[in-house]
């Protein structure tokens, strides 16, 4: 055997290179990914701007949601309180505008609209009752047609005068079914007296005028007899 030879056949260096364990080479030989090691708790804190800042987005958009819903549920349950105080006004659908000279007789007491005289009545207040024929001719212009017991006492009177709208009337009415009657074309509210406050949410919805054919029209200018006489010519009735 030569000095150049080695038993079974080894390498010459085999002992002259370190022995290294399969595991390691894999290990060396596998790639490194920046931020591979970065500690849990640090992921969490950068995280932590984002989640609160999402949390905070979902919060205002609900509340920009919300906010017509709780103003509808708020506004609905007034309208709803109203409607219970107004619970009782009673409406009809009047589409017979005829001018008649005749006189009538109307399916509501006092008359909520209909037929009427081409005269209307000037607005204020009378102290006897007027010609129905003629308020209804006030109610087709939007006037607002309240009507008292002729025994209502003075005091209540001048407390109805002083709620009756401009464009008002205020009469007594023989055998009225109540005390007080408000009465606008197609809807009517009987009231228990003069401080019935049911009177003045009656003015707030209808005192408009707005269910009146002739929405705007004044009873101004009409005749202040409360027959319905023509007071003369040259009056703009």
């Amino acid at each position: 055997m030569s000095d150049t030879e080695t038993p079974d056949g080894a390498h010459p260096d085999s002992h002259s290179q370190p022995h290294s364990d399969p595991g390691e080479q894999a290990y060396a030989a596998a790639p490194v990914f920046e931020g591979a090691t970065e500690p849990v708790e640090e992921q969490h804190s950068r995280r932590l701007p984002l989640v609160l800042a999402s949390v905070a987005a979902a919060l205002v958009l609900g509340a920009a949601l919300a906010a017509p819903l709780v103003d509808r549920a708020l506004r609905g349950e007034e309208q709803a309180q109203r409607a219970l105080d107004l619970s009782l006004v009673e409406t009809w659908d009047v589409t017979d505008r005829r001018h008649t000279d005749d006189d009538l007789t109307y399916p509501q007491d006092p008359p909520a609209g209909g037929a009427h005289h081409p005269v209307w009545l000037a607005c204020g207040v009378y102290d006897e009752p007027v010609r129905e024929e003629n308020a209804v001719h006030d109610l087709e212009h939007g006037t607002v047609w309240i009507t008292h017991d002729p025994g209502l006492s003075d005091d209540d009177v001048d407390a109805l005068a002083a709620q009756l709208p401009d464009n008002g009337i205020l009469s007594p009415r023989e055998d009225l079914p109540s005390p007080v009657a408000v009465t606008v074309w197609g809807a009517q509210l009987r009231l228990d007296g003069a401080d019935d406050e049911r009177l003045g949410l009656f003015l707030e919805e209808y005192g408009d005028g707005q269910t009146a054919p002739e929405i705007g029209v004044s009873c101004r200018g009409g005749t202040p007899d409360p027959g319905g006489a023509l007071p003369g010519e040259g009056t703009n009735a």
